[in-house]
């Protein structure tokens, strides 16, 4: 069956299908058909400002967009993700990548380490999502007509829902294993599986959303929830997860994500069993493309009959 029609099955309902690390890093070949080759997308070297310093970026033009997205990044010493980003472009989507404030070509301090209160505190992940939200004024200019979605992994999750809550050109978001949960709460879960990958061979659900509820805090400061923006959005969402994650509780988000599809929140989420954090695979991605062509299509839809 063709992803097309796999995809507008999954639209309407929870699907489980067949994902370790976060989109910033290794790039899948896409199989969709009639992609544009790479010699036909312009690139274009950037540079914007946010909050007193400059970050450096591309953008990736291909020759009929349908789309335009800002690529959000996780947790990391994230540059400009390219290869990502070609591979979006390729299949149709204007898209925007920059490297981290503090990273590459941008200005600012990168803020670390990887796991710590300075990396997920309040001040950093509003800092890193008014960073988003210049990009996408500056993607505007290049696609006024174009719906305009971010896209992100992992630590995203408690970004993009910030920018989307703040900056009202975002129209959808596409978030690959991206947390619902606290800061603190996915600091207690990583702290437990401490990186075992058989985690969930010698785990039960119910030990680990008992250690979330009860286990100390190693960091003592004030934990973001994302559902507090997510229950404000009325923008499209789409979370792909695996099962297997041993960075965020999957099924924990899932069970927050059904909880705010009930109050009819356009949200939609797809669980592969075999996957762990990493869902940055083909199919994932396939399925989030494809899921951003049909999204944009309502939006434009639903745009032209507000006009009339």
């Amino acid at each position: 069956m063709k992803l097309i029609i796999r995809l507008l099955l999954l639209s309407l309902f929870i699907t489980v299908i067949g994902c370790n690390k976060s989109v910033e890093q290794k790039n899948p070949t896409s199989t969709q058909e009639n992609n544009q080759s790479i010699d036909s997308i312009k690139t274009e070297n950037v540079t914007f400002e946010s909050e007193g310093i400059k970050l450096a970026g591309t953008i990736y033009s291909p020759k009929h967009p349908h789309s335009a997205v800002v690529i959000v990044h996780g947790s990391d010493r994230v540059p400009r993700m390219t290869k990502f980003a070609e591979l979006l472009a390729q299949n149709d989507i204007l898209v925007l990548t920059y490297d981290k404030r503090g990273v590459g070509e941008s200005g600012g301090v990168y803020a670390g380490p990887e796991v710590g209160t300075n990396n997920i505190s309040i001040d950093n992940l509003n800092l890193l999502a008014k960073d988003a939200s210049s990009a996408v004024n500056l993607i505007l200019k290049k696609g006024r007509n174009l719906p305009i979605g971010l896209v992100g992994a992992s630590q995203s999750g408690w970004i993009i829902p910030i920018v989307a809550n703040e900056n009202p050109l975002v129209e959808f978001m596409v978030l690959f294993s991206c947390p619902t949960i606290t800061t603190l709460e996915q600091l207690r879960f990583q702290f437990y599986t401490n990186g075992r990958t058989d985690f969930w061979t010698n785990h039960t659900e119910e030990d680990a959303r008992e250690h979330i509820k009860n286990d100390p805090d190693r960091y003592q400061f004030k934990p973001t929830d994302p559902k507090d923006v997510l229950n404000t959005l009325s923008i499209p969402g789409l979370w792909l997860f695996g099962e297997k994650d041993i960075q965020i509780p999957v099924k924990m988000c899932i069970e927050h994500l059904n909880t705010l599809k009930l109050k009819n929140k356009p949200f939609e989420y797809v669980l592969f069993p075999s996957l762990g954090h990493n869902t940055n695979k083909t199919e994932p991605i396939e399925i989030s493309i494809n899921w951003i062509k049909q999204k944009s299509l309502n939006i434009k839809s639903s745009k032209i009959k507000k006009s009339n």
